[in-house]
């Protein structure tokens, strides 16, 4: 009887076995719906000026004037570079973008590797004119643009945004050298509340060196990667953002500007470092702001940039920010793993994302990088990840940076494994859109991930589309609403 029992239990738990292994087999992989659309037309540039040019003192007043004591808030259209090029087809449009995508990568790894391996520099460290100063930066200008005036009264023009910079910048005349751009050139002589900054000046010792002129006023240059370089007066100047001024905002006035800036009259750095403008503004919006990317193949809504409290949804999840020891511009936040399919990646562990205590490593948030660089064990994983759970779509040639591509040609709808990115704190789940995108016209989508040799990864604008991005340098950390462009 006793050997009749302990049979009934080994084949009871067999069948336990065998139940418990056919449900881990089948456990079916988490898909979610592409619509597949092809790569867009650029969209058309047209932006009507918030307030009037006209040097009407009545006009000037009703504007917001921002002050130190005052907590704002401040709204912002936003528009991809694509637009400068109406006349491009989409295809060359968008290997335009690749083409800036790695200039722009490889120069963020390599100002990462000369910062890490340098000691710190002296702050207000003397040199002659001839040397000036240079930023440090070395990467070049981001992917969107807004309008905003300079100047009293404001002369409105287009200035592209950028989180991986810190100097705001803008062509000035007369000019040495000035690249073409699609407003007039911004002329100082003609505001009322332009101002030199001298030498001695705490601003001008925000500068990693500093240079002087003749009159020992306060001189800039900012070097990018691909060659391009500004190099002018360090100067104050007021900002108008639709019906917000801002005042005394430290920014060059550039008279000798060369490079391929896209139609685009300046810059505004907004990185973490001292000269940024979310840092020069900190207290008068709470240092405070987000962004919404909206993906441009499938809506013509524009993108859109918010300050101050406001900017922060009650939607968001947090990851604490992380700051680099040899490097302030950039936005460092704690990745703990991906899962593909609804299944965390094997391999994928957060020891691949550390920075170390010298700086090395780690990831940042960049709004001026579109493709998301993985170090290179992390991407492998992930990439065999989500080809195991799209090996039921027709695969394509790869396509340049791209390594995983289907053929999606004459499919109105497809399913694809859901891919969501574990920060510490907050797990952020992709839409497919996020992700799958457009190469050409002819259905062929891209896995939009990449690897790197380096230790550092970014996270793209691509994947941060259609999520409000909200920075809470106040409270250290950056959010992620979902739908937030809504």
């Amino acid at each position: 009887m006793a050997e009749k029992s302990k049979n009934t239990l080994l084949f009871s738990s067999s069948i336990f076995l065998l139940i418990s292994f056919s449900f881990a087999v089948s456990d079916p992989v988490q898909l979610q719906t592409l619509l597949p659309r092809p790569l867009p037309s650029p969209p058309t540039l047209s932006w009507t000026d918030s307030e009037p040019e006209s040097d009407s003192l009545t006009e000037i007043a009703e504007l917001n004037t921002v002050s130190s004591n005052t907590t704002l808030e401040m709204h912002l259209e936003l528009h991809h570079l694509d637009s400068f090029y109406s006349e491009e087809i989409p295809e060359r449009l968008f290997d335009l973008r690749l083409q800036r995508d790695a200039l722009r990568a490889e120069t963020i790894y390599s100002l990462v590797s000369i910062a890490v391996a340098r000691d710190p520099p002296r702050a207000g460290s003397r040199s002659g004119f001839s040397s000036s100063i240079v930023s440090g930066l070395a990467q070049g200008s981001g992917e969107y643009f807004t309008r905003l005036g300079v100047g009293t009264p404001p002369r409105y023009l287009y200035m592209v945004l950028d989180t991986g910079s810190d100097v705001v910048w803008v062509q000035c005349s007369p000019c040495k050298n000035c690249y073409s751009q699609t407003d007039p050139i911004f002329d100082p002589t003609k505001s009322r509340s332009f101002s030199g900054i001298p030498c001695g000046s705490s601003l001008c010792r925000s500068l990693d060196s500093s240079g002087c002129n003749q009159r020992r006023m306060c001189l800039y240059q900012v070097s990018y990667g691909d060659g391009s370089v500004t190099f002018g007066d360090f100067s104050t100047e007021t900002l108008s953002f639709r019906g917000t001024r801002v005042g005394s905002v430290a920014l060059g006035c550039g008279h000798d500007n060369e490079g391929l800036f896209v139609g685009a009259a300046g810059l505004l750095g907004l990185g973490r470092g001292r000269l940024s403008f979310p840092t020069q503004t900190g207290r008068r919006f709470n240092r405070k702001f987000s962004y919404c990317l909206v993906d441009r193949s499938a809506s013509s809504k524009p993108s859109s940039m918010i300050f101050g409290d406001v900017a922060i949804p009650r939607t968001a999840v947090f990851t604490p920010l992380l700051r680099n020891p040899k490097l302030d511009t950039f936005y460092y936040v704690e990745l703990l793993g991906i899962s593909v399919g609804g299944t965390r990646v094997r391999g994928v562990t957060p020891s691949l994302f550390k920075m170390d205590q010298a700086g090395n490593g780690g990831v940042i948030i960049d709004s001026g990088t579109s493709v998301t660089r993985l170090t290179r064990p992390a991407y492998i994983s992930t990439r065999d990840a989500f080809r195991i759970g799209a090996s039921k779509l027709k695969r394509a040639p790869d396509f340049s940076l791209f390594d995983t591509c289907f053929d999606l040609s004459r499919q109105t709808t497809v399913k694809v494994p859901t891919v969501v990115l574990h920060f510490r704190g907050a797990m952020v789940s992709l839409p497919a859109t996020n992700y799958m995108i457009p190469v050409d016209r002819s259905g062929t989508f891209c896995f939009a991930f990449a690897g790197t040799m380096s230790g550092l990864s970014i996270i793209g604008n691509i994947q941060q589309q259609g999520f409000r991005v909200a920075f809470d340098l106040a409270g250290n950390r950056i959010g992620f609403a979902p739908r937030g462009c809504a």
